[in-house]
């Protein structure tokens, strides 16, 4: 990373973008996921069987990323809301107009419940040297998205990683 600019290796590792969430938890998120993908698992459904698994309702592990995304607009607000607001920091920052996500992954920790209310933060955790693909030239980005609770106790962590570039000129022939 001996190419990277000051300012984004300083960012490495820093929490950036606290959010608590302005709603709490809402079993009704759970039903809209469990029907769009056809989940019928007895855990989410039946309240009974929540009770005897795990103690009470709880939400399906893929919603967790519902608390971190803003509504597109809400009163007050000066800008648009977006989520993962340091992958477009870091578009931004290199000058790199295009983005894709190329992989992302969960690791959750303790159930998220009705009633919860989530908080997160953003970690840049590293940006690899300039690389060309066959999307353009640009540089490679993880960023974690760290999730906790109403107590602090931390609920989940998510990771993405991401690829900024430059489409290659077109031949004008």
């Amino acid at each position: 990373m001996s190419d990277l600019p000051p300012a984004i290796a300083e960012l490495i590792d820093t929490p950036q973008y606290p959010v608590t969430a302005n709603f709490p938890v809402e079993l009704g998120y759970s039903y809209n996921t469990l029907s769009a993908t056809e989940n019928g698992n007895p855990l989410y459904w039946d309240p009974q069987v929540a009770q005897e698994l795990t103690g009470g309702p709880t939400m399906p592990p893929t919603t967790l990323s519902l608390w971190m995304r803003p509504h597109r607009w809400e009163p007050g607000a000066e800008e648009e809301l977006v989520a993962l607001k340091v992958h477009f920091d870091l578009k931004e920052m290199l000058d790199l107009p295009e983005a894709i996500m190329s992989d992302n992954s969960l690791i959750l920790h303790e159930p998220v419940r009705p009633g919860d209310t989530i908080s997160h933060h953003q970690v840049l955790r590293s940006v690899s040297d300039v690389k060309t693909t066959k999307l353009g030239t640009g540089r490679f980005w993880s960023i974690d998205i760290v999730y906790t609770n109403q107590d602090d106790v931390l609920v989940g962590i998510e990771s993405y990683t991401g690829f900024g570039y430059r489409r290659p000129e077109e031949d004008p022939s």
